[in-house]
């Protein structure tokens, strides 16, 4: 009887402990929070004006690496972006895309403007120096390296492929692998919009 008591009362913990367990719902992109980088961001504005990570505070901020002569992944990376900032209708007010050039050469803040602009005019993109685009890179693990062109003097870019998040009270949370989806990138931001603020 008593084993029969200890079984049951055992079983119940267990059961409580899965439920309490399931009530957390998984983030879909690598969970980073608490990570000791992609802490410290200060560059350029395209209006010249000098920006941190602070200054978008009380909004879920992704910081997405490129350049504006990107072919596929930075493109494709600030279209989803702004296609999942519409879908969450009124929400997606509270969600800023961050785009920071890794070629301050060609990217000037002309080009930089235009190119953002072209997916969402609420997004911000920042340009540095030679080098303090290499020390943002470093801060946020970012690679990138030229690759010579075809044509003399031209090259594009290999560079980290994927987004950083940080929620709302300006802590960075998620890695967004490129090519994880739509689908996976609103799950995430639905659930630290609905976090409570800290």
């Amino acid at each position: 009887m008593i084993l029969l008591l200890v079984v049951g009362l055992a079983a119940g913990l267990l059961g409580g402990c899965d439920r309490l367990g399931s009530q957390k719902e998984a983030f879909k992109a690598v969970d980073i929070t608490g990570a000791d980088y992609a802490r410290e961001l200060s560059l350029t504005d395209a209006d010249g004006k000098r920006r941190t990570l602070a200054d978008f505070k009380g909004k879920v901020t992704l910081v997405f690496f490129g350049y504006t002569q990107c072919p596929d992944v930075c493109p494709t990376t600030l279209a989803e972006l702004a296609a999942v900032k519409r879908e969450l209708g009124p929400d997606g007010d509270r969600v800023q895309g961050v785009f920071v050039s890794l070629d301050p050469q060609r990217d000037t803040p002309q080009v930089l403007k235009a190119y953002v602009g072209a997916f969402d005019p609420s997004f911000v993109a920042l340009r540095g120096s030679d080098e303090e685009t290499q020390a943002a890179a470093r801060n946020f693990k970012v690679f990138f390296a030229q690759v010579p062109g075809k044509s003399e003097g031209s090259y594009t870019l290999d560079h980290t492929a994927g987004t950083y998040v940080f929620d709302a009270q300006g802590r960075v949370r998620l890695f967004v692998r490129y090519g994880s989806g739509a689908e996976a990138l609103r799950h995430d931001l639905k659930l630290l919009l609905a976090e409570s603020p800290a």
